[in-house]
């Protein structure tokens, strides 16, 4: 045990250094009066455009999340996928490590009484197609950038990063999905493998890590249906491409004037950004989504820090409102939801 809290408290320390040192980058040579000049100067209809388009990514996702479901549970309400999402985005935006990705699909099993290891499998492939679908917009972004030259117009190094972090992005997610893939197709060599390397542990723990895996391989029969497929990969695209609308209107309501797909390279930075597990993604956003606004777009590091501070905190503010709202409608607190997403990694 104690071992155990030693661990976790060296976890959670280099968390914060590195929080502590992307937040010194995004702070840096800041002209801190530019910065609250240009949160104030946000225009206030599309803001309140804004704070209602927030919550729009969630529910996409939710109805998104049906066709890798289904093959287990029909019938499981959009109002349920709905509520496991934010309760998700909650425990991410509000404890380190991005304990947010285990409690979503767990959540969903204790309320729905499915079974965990088919709901985190659906998780892991729900990632998945998240990268691919980011770094297919930003090639095909990248294809036709001739297109948007008068507006997005970076240095050739800062050009060159994007486009390798892309292909990087599509490299690591094949070899994920190949990988998952192999994994399902020769399911029982699979398993008969992992039996074989679990023999040395306690009987009570390899039949549990059995019969989680077992459960992890069904969440996994999505790709037998290829209409289910195509209309994943179709929903994948409203789901980007709806965040991409989100902040194309962010944009608008700081005064700045961008084609639409112009966007798709920023969103792509942020994405980076959320992905390093920093308490409520704090510092990696932050880093990221001030780094694409002054590489892609003519803005200073005072207004870009500025929206950066006022968008992320728009939607930590709203994510967590309703997600609380849900929590509270359920009768589960966010303690025992953080011990459902701690207990999946023991």
């Amino acid at each position: 045990m104690a071992l155990k809290m030693k661990k976790t408290w060296i976890r959670i320390t280099l968390l914060f250094l590195l929080t502590g040192v992307l937040l010194f980058f995004f702070f840096r040579s800041l002209n801190w009066a530019e910065v609250w000049r240009s949160m104030a100067e946000v225009k206030p209809l599309l803001f309140v455009l804004v704070v209602l388009l927030a919550p729009v990514n969630l529910i996409t996702r939710a109805i998104r999340w049906d066709y890798l479901l289904r093959h287990e549970k029909k019938g499981i309400t959009l109002y349920s996928r709905f509520a496991a999402t934010v309760v998700g985005f909650t425990v991410t935006y509000l404890l380190p490590g991005r304990l947010g990705e285990l409690a979503k699909p767990l959540f969903l099993a204790y309320k729905e009484n499915m079974k965990k290891g088919f709901v985190l499998g659906t998780q892991l492939v729900e990632r998945i197609f998240d990268i691919f679908t980011n770094c297919f917009l930003l090639g095909v972004f990248l294809f036709f950038n001739s297109l948007y030259s008068s507006s997005f117009n970076p240095d050739k190094r800062t050009y060159a990063i994007l486009k390798w972090s892309g292909i990087g992005g599509v490299v690591f997610a094949t070899i994920m999905l190949l990988l998952i893939l192999s994994l399902y197709f020769f399911r029982d060599k699979t398993m008969a493998v992992i039996s074989r390397l679990l023999r040395p542990f306690p009987k009570k723990l390899s039949t549990a890590v059995i019969k989680l895996l077992d459960e992890f391989f069904e969440g996994l029969k999505f790709f037998h249906s290829f209409r289910n497929l195509i209309a994943y990969i179709l929903l994948s695209l409203v789901v980007w491409l709806g965040i991409d609308l989100f902040y194309w209107i962010v944009f608008f309501a700081f005064g700045l004037s961008v084609p639409y797909a112009a966007i798709i390279p920023y969103v792509f930075m942020t994405a980076v950004g959320a992905s390093i597990p920093t308490p409520g993604m704090v510092g990696g956003y932050h880093y990221f989504s001030k780094l694409g606004l002054t590489a892609f777009f003519p803005i200073s590091d005072s207004k870009a820090a500025g929206m950066t501070i006022v968008v992320h905190a728009l939607q930590l503010v709203m994510t967590c409102l309703i997600g609380y709202a849900i929590l509270w409608k359920e009768g589960i607190s966010l303690l025992q939801i953080k011990k459902l997403g701690e207990n999946a990694i023991r």
